[in-house]
């Protein structure tokens, strides 16, 4: 199957002095990187540090991007929580203001649950939120929650709910895992984190991307989609890939809203919730570049 391919950003969320969400920045970020070209936002996941977000600051702040004007079918909001409640309001809440779907982390707190327990706990959900505009985009990031989303899991997910179980991001950074996803169930969106495995994912039949280094970099990353079998996809893969190894060496999310302070020229964007701290000075002329190359700057 050959999908035109689509980048989500999974938009930072900003913080005031106090820790409390700055609404008016969230959106005016979040417009900025739609205007850079991307398909869509993916907002309160692990780069939205929503982990770190309260249910009622997750439905506010979302009801804050579609009352201030983006549409909410460019939105794919992450609402997965470790407690089944919290997920069924965020993901009712997402799905009654019409987003196209939700980025569903697994219930991630006890570890060595059967797929079996993860189907009833997707079945809860779904009977929850009791609504079939619902569609459920699966998130899989193992090496932060400790909870697969195994080939057998989404078999049983699409033998049970047909039609509601769209897509999947795969976080896991292990290339072969995705491959196997789309291989087995062609008919999902399935999308990579990394900007670097575009070619394949498209070649292979994957729906393109959603990174966290598309806060910075997303009109390159629209780039390298667009020039996919061109002349021009060496070159552009070439800077697309500087950016993300720069974001590689750093401690990721500090060094994200670090570079959209930076890109913003305000240094509130750079503000971090605990347990995340400010990145360091000692960091400015790595972060410079890749906002240099992202906006074509770069020597």
């Amino acid at each position: 199957m050959t999908r035109t391919p689509k980048l989500y950003v999974p938009a930072i969320t900003p913080f005031a002095a106090d820790l409390s969400v700055d609404v008016t920045r969230f959106v005016a970020n979040s417009k900025a990187l739609l205007n850079d070209g991307a398909d869509g936002l993916a907002p309160f996941g692990t780069t939205s540090e929503a982990n770190s977000m309260s249910v009622s600051e997750r439905i506010d702040a979302l009801d804050a991007l579609i009352d201030g004007g983006i549409d909410p079918k460019r939105l794919i909001p992450g609402t997965g929580c470790a407690a089944l409640t919290d997920t069924i309001a965020l993901t009712r809440h997402a799905t009654d203001r019409g987003c196209l779907g939700t980025l569903m982390l697994p219930p991630f707190y006890y570890k060595g649950v059967t797929d079996q327990g993860l189907v009833d706990s997707y079945s809860a959900i779904i009977d929850g939120v009791a609504n079939s505009a619902l569609r459920i985009y699966l998130y899989h990031i193992p090496q932060m929650t400790g909870v697969p989303i195994t080939l057998n899991l989404i078999e049983l997910l699409l033998k049970k709910h047909p039609g509601i179980f769209v897509g999947l991001k795969d976080s896991s950074g292990n290339w072969e895992n995705t491959q196997s996803v789309i291989e087995a169930f062609p008919e999902l969106e399935s999308y990579s984190a990394s900007e670097a495995l575009i070619p394949q994912n498209v070649a292979a039949g994957g729906a393109g991307c959603i990174s966290a280094s598309a806060n910075v970099n997303a009109r390159n990353i629209v780039a390298l989609m667009h020039a996919l079998g061109t002349p021009d996809e060496a070159e552009i893969a070439t800077g697309v890939t500087a950016v993300r190894k720069i974001f590689e060496s750093l401690p990721l999310i500090p060094a994200i809203k670090a570079a959209t302070a930076l890109r913003h020229g305000d240094e509130a964007y750079a503000i971090v919730r605990p347990p995340f701290v400010r990145l360091g000075t000692e960091h400015n002329d790595a972060l410079a570049r890749a906002v240099a190359i992202a906006q074509g700057k770069a020597a």
